[in-house]
């Protein structure tokens, strides 16, 4: 198993952020494109290879994230109509379920526990944490997470703008 930490609302599409390993280490970091049609977002490890590409198709009712893993797409992540938060992974066959804007929910591939984000309430700032059960899920899983946390900034960013 391995644990990944994200600081709570360290998430900007125009700066770079790190992603923390249990002992604190950096393990991979972040950058979005500021001036790009639609989010983007690269993830990259330490020695500066990008392991995934997560993109925003633009013009979709419903928000919609593609993510490549080494120039290939392996997922599709659909935030579904609903009143609370729900979304669609498409090529993983993976489901997710929980209290998404509590940072408290777990990913399932056929009723198996793949990826599970809670709070962590002891940890490298405030920060949320990835416990991702099998180590080869852990590229996948760090994107996966990541566009289900660019929905909810974009949710959050227009919710503040209506007001």
């Amino acid at each position: 198993m391995t644990s990944l930490y994200l600081r709570q609302k360290v998430f900007s599409w125009k700066d770079r952020f790190t992603v923390k390993g249990e002992d604190g280490s950096d393990r991979y970091w972040v950058e979005g494109e500021f001036l790009s049609i639609g989010k983007k977002l690269h993830v990259h490890d330490m020695t500066g290879v990008e392991v995934a590409f997560i993109r925003q198709k633009v013009w979709s009712f419903r928000p919609r994230f593609y993510v490549d893993v080494q120039g290939v797409e392996v997922a599709e992540i659909v935030r579904e109509f609903a009143l609370r938060p729900r979304y669609t992974i498409q090529g993983l066959g993976w489901e997710v379920q929980g209290d998404f804007w509590g940072h408290n929910y777990e990913i399932t591939s056929q009723g198996r526990s793949v990826v599970r984000v809670q709070k962590a309430w002891m940890s490298w700032g405030d920060s949320y944490r990835i416990d991702i059960l099998d180590n080869r899920d852990e590229i996948n899983a760090l994107a996966v997470v990541l566009a289900i946390d660019a929905v909810l900034s974009q949710e959050t960013a227009a919710a503040s703008a209506a007001n």
